[in-house]
Protein backbone atom coordinates (compact mmCIF):
# COMPACT_ATOMS: atom_id res chain seq x y z
CA UNK A 1 0.00 0.00 0.00
CA UNK A 2 1.08 3.70 -0.45
CA UNK A 3 0.20 6.61 1.74
CA UNK A 4 0.76 10.48 0.88
CA UNK A 5 0.44 11.99 4.56
CA UNK A 6 0.29 15.58 5.78
CA UNK A 7 -0.44 17.49 2.83
CA UNK A 8 -2.85 19.79 1.37
CA UNK A 9 -5.53 17.35 -0.43
CA UNK A 10 -7.12 19.10 -3.13
CA UNK A 11 -9.95 16.48 -4.17
CA UNK A 12 -11.96 18.23 -6.71
CA UNK A 13 -14.82 16.54 -5.45
CA UNK A 14 -15.24 17.81 -2.04
CA UNK A 15 -13.10 20.47 -0.86
CA UNK A 16 -9.16 20.94 -0.26
CA UNK A 17 -8.45 18.97 3.01
CA UNK A 18 -5.40 20.16 4.87
CA UNK A 19 -3.21 18.04 6.45
CA UNK A 20 -4.56 14.95 4.54
CA UNK A 21 -3.77 11.10 3.84
CA UNK A 22 -4.14 9.57 0.62
CA UNK A 23 -3.97 5.64 0.98
CA UNK A 24 -3.67 3.71 -2.11
CA UNK A 25 -4.01 -0.32 -2.10
CA UNK A 26 -2.02 -2.76 -3.79
CA UNK A 27 -4.21 -3.07 -6.92
CA UNK A 28 -3.68 0.59 -7.38
CA UNK A 29 -6.81 2.18 -6.53
CA UNK A 30 -7.60 4.97 -3.66
CA UNK A 31 -9.60 3.31 -0.62
CA UNK A 32 -9.38 6.44 1.64
CA UNK A 33 -9.06 9.96 1.94
CA UNK A 34 -9.40 11.94 4.85
CA UNK A 35 -7.30 13.47 8.27
CA UNK A 36 -7.90 10.87 9.94
CA UNK A 37 -7.21 7.63 8.04
CA UNK A 38 -5.45 4.64 9.44
CA UNK A 39 -2.36 3.57 7.78
CA UNK A 40 -1.14 0.02 7.78
CA UNK A 41 2.41 -0.78 9.21
CA UNK A 42 3.55 -1.91 6.18
CA UNK A 43 2.66 0.94 3.88
CA UNK A 44 4.50 2.96 2.14
CA UNK A 45 5.03 6.23 3.37
CA UNK A 46 5.60 9.76 1.11
CA UNK A 47 5.68 12.81 3.70
CA UNK A 48 4.12 15.93 1.75
CA UNK A 49 3.79 17.79 4.80
CA UNK A 50 4.25 21.68 2.89
CA UNK A 51 2.79 20.53 -0.53
CA UNK A 52 -0.02 20.40 -2.57
CA UNK A 53 -1.80 16.82 -3.45
CA UNK A 54 -3.90 16.50 -6.82
CA UNK A 55 -5.61 14.47 -8.86
CA UNK A 56 -3.45 13.58 -12.45
CA UNK A 57 -3.96 16.29 -14.46
CA UNK A 58 -6.01 15.19 -18.08
CA UNK A 59 -5.70 16.82 -20.93
CA UNK A 60 -8.61 16.50 -23.22
CA UNK A 61 -7.49 16.81 -26.88
CA UNK A 62 -3.71 15.90 -27.73
CA UNK A 63 -2.16 14.31 -30.44
CA UNK A 64 0.47 12.51 -27.98
CA UNK A 65 2.05 9.89 -30.13
CA UNK A 66 0.42 10.90 -33.53
CA UNK A 67 2.41 13.37 -34.55
CA UNK A 68 5.80 12.22 -32.42
CA UNK A 69 7.78 15.43 -30.58
CA UNK A 70 10.88 16.45 -32.59
CA UNK A 71 10.29 13.51 -34.98
CA UNK A 72 8.88 16.08 -38.15
CA UNK A 73 7.13 13.62 -41.03
CA UNK A 74 8.26 10.40 -39.80
CA UNK A 75 6.61 10.92 -36.98
CA UNK A 76 3.30 11.93 -37.95
CA UNK A 77 0.83 9.46 -38.12
CA UNK A 78 -2.14 12.01 -37.17
CA UNK A 79 -4.31 12.20 -40.70
CA UNK A 80 -5.29 9.93 -42.79
CA UNK A 81 -5.69 12.41 -45.61
CA UNK A 82 -6.70 10.08 -48.64
CA UNK A 83 -10.26 10.79 -48.27
CA UNK A 84 -12.49 13.14 -46.35
CA UNK A 85 -14.25 10.42 -44.23
CA UNK A 86 -12.26 7.77 -42.51
CA UNK A 87 -14.03 7.06 -39.01
CA UNK A 88 -12.55 3.41 -39.36
CA UNK A 89 -9.23 5.41 -38.34
CA UNK A 90 -8.02 4.65 -34.94
CA UNK A 91 -5.56 6.55 -32.64
CA UNK A 92 -4.34 3.27 -30.96
CA UNK A 93 -2.97 1.96 -34.28
CA UNK A 94 -0.93 5.27 -34.94
CA UNK A 95 -0.02 5.11 -31.22
CA UNK A 96 3.93 5.73 -30.38
CA UNK A 97 4.58 4.67 -26.94
CA UNK A 98 7.96 5.86 -26.21
CA UNK A 99 7.51 9.38 -27.71
CA UNK A 100 9.76 11.81 -25.57
CA UNK A 101 6.48 13.89 -25.19
CA UNK A 102 4.90 11.51 -22.67
CA UNK A 103 7.68 11.67 -20.19
CA UNK A 104 6.90 15.44 -20.61
CA UNK A 105 3.50 15.13 -20.25
CA UNK A 106 4.63 12.32 -16.62
CA UNK A 107 6.77 15.64 -15.55
CA UNK A 108 4.02 18.12 -15.50
CA UNK A 109 1.48 16.22 -13.37
CA UNK A 110 -0.32 15.30 -16.59
CA UNK A 111 -1.08 11.37 -15.75
CA UNK A 112 -3.84 10.82 -18.67
CA UNK A 113 -5.43 12.01 -22.05
CA UNK A 114 -7.34 11.75 -24.95
CA UNK A 115 -5.31 11.15 -28.39
CA UNK A 116 -6.92 11.60 -31.15
CA UNK A 117 -6.26 11.73 -35.35
CA UNK A 118 -6.31 15.33 -36.57
CA UNK A 119 -8.44 17.61 -38.44
CA UNK A 120 -7.75 16.98 -42.16
CA UNK A 121 -10.55 15.42 -42.47
CA UNK A 122 -14.61 15.71 -41.88
CA UNK A 123 -14.44 12.83 -39.85
CA UNK A 124 -11.03 11.78 -38.79
CA UNK A 125 -11.20 8.51 -36.59
CA UNK A 126 -11.69 7.20 -33.09
CA UNK A 127 -9.82 8.90 -29.94
CA UNK A 128 -8.45 6.80 -27.07
CA UNK A 129 -8.30 8.06 -23.85
CA UNK A 130 -4.79 6.61 -22.59
CA UNK A 131 -2.84 6.45 -19.38
CA UNK A 132 0.48 8.03 -20.31
CA UNK A 133 3.04 5.13 -18.69
CA UNK A 134 3.47 2.37 -20.25
CA UNK A 135 5.40 0.50 -22.84
CA UNK A 136 2.62 -1.11 -24.56
CA UNK A 137 -0.48 0.79 -25.85
CA UNK A 138 -3.02 -2.06 -24.83
CA UNK A 139 -1.89 -1.56 -21.29
CA UNK A 140 -2.07 2.50 -21.55
CA UNK A 141 -5.60 2.21 -22.55
CA UNK A 142 -8.47 3.47 -20.17
CA UNK A 143 -10.55 3.29 -22.89
CA UNK A 144 -10.95 3.09 -26.72
CA UNK A 145 -12.79 4.53 -28.64
CA UNK A 146 -14.05 7.38 -26.30
CA UNK A 147 -14.69 9.76 -29.04
CA UNK A 148 -14.98 10.02 -33.01
CA UNK A 149 -12.67 13.13 -34.26
CA UNK A 150 -15.18 15.23 -36.89
CA UNK A 151 -13.97 18.61 -38.35
CA UNK A 152 -15.86 21.75 -39.47
CA UNK A 153 -14.64 24.44 -41.40
CA UNK A 154 -11.14 25.65 -42.42
CA UNK A 155 -9.06 22.63 -42.04
CA UNK A 156 -10.50 19.83 -44.06
CA UNK A 157 -11.24 23.06 -47.09
CA UNK A 158 -7.76 23.44 -47.40
CA UNK A 159 -6.83 19.84 -47.61
CA UNK A 160 -9.11 18.98 -50.22
CA UNK A 161 -10.73 22.04 -51.44
CA UNK A 162 -6.43 23.17 -52.55
CA UNK A 163 -6.42 19.96 -54.88
CA UNK A 164 -10.29 21.28 -56.25
CA UNK A 165 -11.73 17.77 -54.72
CA UNK A 166 -14.81 17.26 -52.12
CA UNK A 167 -15.23 19.22 -49.89
CA UNK A 168 -14.02 22.33 -50.87
CA UNK A 169 -16.78 24.88 -48.84
CA UNK A 170 -18.39 24.80 -45.65
CA UNK A 171 -21.77 23.33 -47.35
CA UNK A 172 -19.40 20.46 -49.24
CA UNK A 173 -18.37 19.75 -45.32
CA UNK A 174 -21.34 19.95 -43.57
CA UNK A 175 -22.62 17.32 -46.46
CA UNK A 176 -20.03 14.70 -45.87
CA UNK A 177 -20.61 14.71 -42.55
CA UNK A 178 -24.27 14.09 -42.62
CA UNK A 179 -23.68 11.74 -45.51
CA UNK A 180 -21.60 9.36 -43.65
CA UNK A 181 -24.31 9.37 -40.52
CA UNK A 182 -27.08 8.46 -43.10
CA UNK A 183 -24.47 5.56 -44.60
CA UNK A 184 -24.19 4.59 -40.57
CA UNK A 185 -27.50 4.32 -40.46
CA UNK A 186 -28.34 2.54 -43.67
CA UNK A 187 -25.57 -0.08 -42.41
CA UNK A 188 -27.51 -0.41 -39.04
CA UNK A 189 -30.72 -1.25 -41.07
CA UNK A 190 -29.72 -3.95 -42.68
CA UNK A 191 -27.50 -5.22 -40.04
CA UNK A 192 -30.78 -5.58 -38.25
CA UNK A 193 -32.39 -7.47 -41.71
CA UNK A 194 -29.45 -9.39 -42.14
CA UNK A 195 -27.14 -10.12 -39.38
CA UNK A 196 -24.46 -11.38 -41.43
CA UNK A 197 -23.98 -8.07 -43.68
CA UNK A 198 -20.73 -7.61 -44.52
CA UNK A 199 -18.40 -5.51 -41.95
CA UNK A 200 -17.60 -2.10 -42.82
CA UNK A 201 -14.98 -0.96 -40.83
CA UNK A 202 -16.16 3.26 -41.11
CA UNK A 203 -19.89 2.82 -41.01
CA UNK A 204 -19.60 0.23 -37.82
CA UNK A 205 -17.53 3.42 -36.17
CA UNK A 206 -20.25 5.25 -37.34
CA UNK A 207 -22.67 3.81 -35.64
CA UNK A 208 -21.20 3.69 -32.18
CA UNK A 209 -21.99 7.25 -32.61
CA UNK A 210 -25.50 7.15 -33.64
CA UNK A 211 -26.26 4.97 -30.69
CA UNK A 212 -24.36 7.61 -28.49
CA UNK A 213 -21.67 4.95 -27.26
CA UNK A 214 -19.18 7.62 -27.62
CA UNK A 215 -19.25 10.89 -28.60
CA UNK A 216 -18.96 13.51 -31.94
CA UNK A 217 -15.98 15.69 -31.27
CA UNK A 218 -15.99 18.14 -33.23
CA UNK A 219 -13.10 20.44 -34.32
CA UNK A 220 -15.14 23.85 -34.44
CA UNK A 221 -13.23 27.62 -33.70
CA UNK A 222 -15.90 29.76 -35.55
CA UNK A 223 -19.48 30.37 -34.34
CA UNK A 224 -20.86 29.49 -37.18
CA UNK A 225 -18.91 26.23 -37.77
CA UNK A 226 -20.00 25.49 -34.01
CA UNK A 227 -23.82 26.27 -34.61
CA UNK A 228 -23.23 23.74 -38.35
CA UNK A 229 -21.84 21.12 -35.96
CA UNK A 230 -24.63 21.25 -33.31
CA UNK A 231 -27.28 21.81 -36.01
CA UNK A 232 -25.99 18.42 -37.64
CA UNK A 233 -25.73 16.37 -33.80
CA UNK A 234 -29.03 17.26 -33.47
CA UNK A 235 -30.78 16.09 -36.63
CA UNK A 236 -29.01 12.58 -35.89
CA UNK A 237 -29.56 12.55 -31.82
CA UNK A 238 -25.72 12.26 -31.66
CA UNK A 239 -23.99 13.18 -28.38
CA UNK A 240 -21.72 15.90 -28.87
CA UNK A 241 -18.64 17.92 -27.31
CA UNK A 242 -16.89 20.92 -29.02
CA UNK A 243 -13.51 20.37 -30.02
CA UNK A 244 -11.10 24.21 -29.66
CA UNK A 245 -14.43 26.36 -29.60
CA UNK A 246 -12.87 29.71 -29.75
CA UNK A 247 -15.77 31.48 -30.38
CA UNK A 248 -18.26 29.62 -28.51
CA UNK A 249 -18.77 32.62 -26.35
CA UNK A 250 -20.69 33.93 -29.00
CA UNK A 251 -23.30 31.08 -29.12
CA UNK A 252 -24.05 30.26 -25.36
CA UNK A 253 -27.50 29.97 -25.71
CA UNK A 254 -27.31 27.31 -28.22
CA UNK A 255 -24.46 24.83 -26.42
CA UNK A 256 -26.65 25.56 -23.16
CA UNK A 257 -30.04 24.83 -25.25
CA UNK A 258 -28.55 21.52 -26.91
CA UNK A 259 -26.30 20.77 -23.08
CA UNK A 260 -23.07 20.95 -25.16
CA UNK A 261 -19.67 21.07 -23.36
CA UNK A 262 -16.48 22.70 -24.52
CA UNK A 263 -12.99 20.83 -25.10
CA UNK A 264 -11.49 24.59 -24.59
CA UNK A 265 -7.99 25.56 -26.41
CA UNK A 266 -5.46 26.33 -27.30
CA UNK A 267 -4.94 29.84 -26.12
CA UNK A 268 -1.61 29.80 -25.96
CA UNK A 269 -0.71 30.56 -29.77
CA UNK A 270 -0.82 32.76 -32.31
CA UNK A 271 -3.25 33.53 -34.64
CA UNK A 272 -2.13 31.08 -37.13
CA UNK A 273 -5.23 31.27 -39.09
CA UNK A 274 -8.39 33.53 -39.28
CA UNK A 275 -10.35 31.38 -37.13
CA UNK A 276 -8.31 31.50 -34.19
CA UNK A 277 -8.37 35.18 -34.06
CA UNK A 278 -10.18 35.41 -31.46
CA UNK A 279 -8.33 32.83 -29.16
CA UNK A 280 -7.40 33.79 -25.71
CA UNK A 281 -7.83 32.66 -22.25
CA UNK A 282 -10.98 34.85 -20.84
CA UNK A 283 -13.17 33.07 -23.09
CA UNK A 284 -13.03 30.30 -20.41
CA UNK A 285 -14.52 32.23 -17.71
CA UNK A 286 -16.75 33.55 -19.78
CA UNK A 287 -18.38 30.23 -20.55
CA UNK A 288 -18.14 28.64 -17.02
CA UNK A 289 -19.73 31.69 -15.57
CA UNK A 290 -22.77 30.58 -18.38
CA UNK A 291 -23.22 27.33 -17.35
CA UNK A 292 -21.21 25.84 -19.86
CA UNK A 293 -19.73 22.71 -18.76
CA UNK A 294 -15.61 23.30 -19.75
CA UNK A 295 -12.38 21.59 -20.28
CA UNK A 296 -8.44 22.96 -20.98
CA UNK A 297 -6.67 21.73 -23.62
CA UNK A 298 -2.74 22.15 -25.09
CA UNK A 299 -3.66 20.32 -28.74
CA UNK A 300 -0.48 18.89 -28.03
CA UNK A 301 1.82 19.59 -30.01
CA UNK A 302 0.55 22.53 -31.04
CA UNK A 303 1.07 23.78 -27.41
CA UNK A 304 3.56 21.45 -25.58
CA UNK A 305 1.42 18.66 -23.29
CA UNK A 306 3.56 20.10 -19.88
CA UNK A 307 1.99 23.89 -20.63
CA UNK A 308 -1.59 22.17 -19.58
CA UNK A 309 -1.50 23.42 -16.32
CA UNK A 310 0.01 27.06 -17.33
CA UNK A 311 -2.56 27.56 -19.63
CA UNK A 312 -5.04 26.44 -16.41
CA UNK A 313 -2.92 29.28 -14.41
CA UNK A 314 -3.89 31.73 -17.30
CA UNK A 315 -7.76 31.26 -17.74
CA UNK A 316 -7.66 31.85 -13.64
CA UNK A 317 -5.35 35.36 -14.59
CA UNK A 318 -8.29 36.41 -17.10
CA UNK A 319 -11.70 35.68 -14.83
CA UNK A 320 -11.89 31.56 -14.69
CA UNK A 321 -12.49 30.97 -11.11
CA UNK A 322 -9.84 28.49 -9.62
CA UNK A 323 -11.83 25.93 -8.96
CA UNK A 324 -13.43 25.71 -12.38
CA UNK A 325 -9.64 25.62 -13.58
CA UNK A 326 -8.74 22.69 -11.71
CA UNK A 327 -11.58 20.73 -12.50
CA UNK A 328 -11.14 22.10 -16.18
CA UNK A 329 -8.11 19.77 -16.16
CA UNK A 330 -9.12 16.89 -13.59
CA UNK A 331 -12.84 15.76 -12.86
CA UNK A 332 -14.55 17.37 -16.30
CA UNK A 333 -11.64 16.48 -18.72
CA UNK A 334 -12.18 13.05 -17.12
CA UNK A 335 -15.65 12.77 -17.85
CA UNK A 336 -15.38 14.09 -21.39
CA UNK A 337 -13.05 10.81 -22.11
CA UNK A 338 -15.47 8.76 -20.36
CA UNK A 339 -13.27 7.82 -17.42
CA UNK A 340 -15.20 10.07 -15.21
CA UNK A 341 -15.97 7.03 -12.86
CA UNK A 342 -12.21 6.28 -12.45
CA UNK A 343 -10.17 9.86 -12.46
CA UNK A 344 -10.57 13.13 -12.22
CA UNK A 345 -10.80 13.51 -8.55
CA UNK A 346 -9.37 11.96 -5.07
CA UNK A 347 -11.96 9.70 -3.82
CA UNK A 348 -12.24 6.09 -2.24
CA UNK A 349 -12.53 3.50 -5.53
CA UNK A 350 -11.15 5.59 -8.20
CA UNK A 351 -7.98 4.62 -9.49
CA UNK A 352 -4.67 6.29 -7.90
CA UNK A 353 -3.08 8.67 -10.48
CA UNK A 354 -1.90 11.24 -8.19
CA UNK A 355 0.58 14.07 -8.07
CA UNK A 356 2.16 16.14 -5.40
CA UNK A 357 3.28 19.44 -6.35
CA UNK A 358 5.87 21.94 -4.14
CA UNK A 359 2.74 24.60 -3.74
CA UNK A 360 -0.11 25.16 -5.70
CA UNK A 361 -0.05 24.40 -8.99
CA UNK A 362 -0.59 27.31 -10.66
CA UNK A 363 2.30 29.39 -8.45
CA UNK A 364 4.84 29.91 -11.52
CA UNK A 365 7.41 28.67 -8.93
CA UNK A 366 5.58 25.57 -8.15
CA UNK A 367 6.92 21.76 -9.42
CA UNK A 368 6.11 18.20 -10.12
CA UNK A 369 7.84 16.58 -6.73
CA UNK A 370 6.28 13.22 -7.63
CA UNK A 371 3.83 11.50 -10.00
CA UNK A 372 1.88 8.50 -8.92
CA UNK A 373 0.47 6.50 -11.34
CA UNK A 374 -2.17 3.63 -10.15
CA UNK A 375 -0.62 3.54 -6.70
CA UNK A 376 3.36 3.57 -8.46
CA UNK A 377 5.41 6.65 -8.16
CA UNK A 378 6.46 7.01 -11.79
CA UNK A 379 8.55 10.57 -11.75
CA UNK A 380 10.32 11.80 -8.70
CA UNK A 381 12.48 14.59 -9.38
CA UNK A 382 14.62 14.76 -6.45
CA UNK A 383 15.91 11.11 -8.07
CA UNK A 384 15.80 12.28 -11.42
CA UNK A 385 17.86 15.40 -10.68
CA UNK A 386 20.41 12.54 -8.78
CA UNK A 387 20.38 10.22 -11.71
CA UNK A 388 21.27 13.77 -13.89
CA UNK A 389 24.36 14.76 -11.51
CA UNK A 390 25.46 10.72 -11.40
CA UNK A 391 24.83 10.53 -8.10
Amino acid sequence: MLAIVGGRVETISHGAIAGGTVLIDDDGQIVAVGTDVWVPEHAQVIDAHGQYVLPGFIDSHTHLGVFNDGEGREGADGNEMTHPVTPGIRAIDGFNPADVALRDAIQGGITAAWVTPGSGNVVGGQGATLRLVGHNVMDMILKAPSGMKSAMGENPKRVYGTDKKFPMTRMGVAKALREAFIAADNYRKRLENDPHTERNLDQEAMVQVLERHIPLRTHAHRADDILTALRIAQEFGVQQIIEHGTEAFKVMDALLAYNVPVSLGPGLVARVKPEVRERGFAQAGILARAGVKISLITDHPVVPVQYLVVSAALAVREGLEEVEALRAITQNAADFCLVGDRLGSLDPGKDGDVVIWSGHPFEYRSVVDKTIVAGRVVYDRQRAQEVRRGE
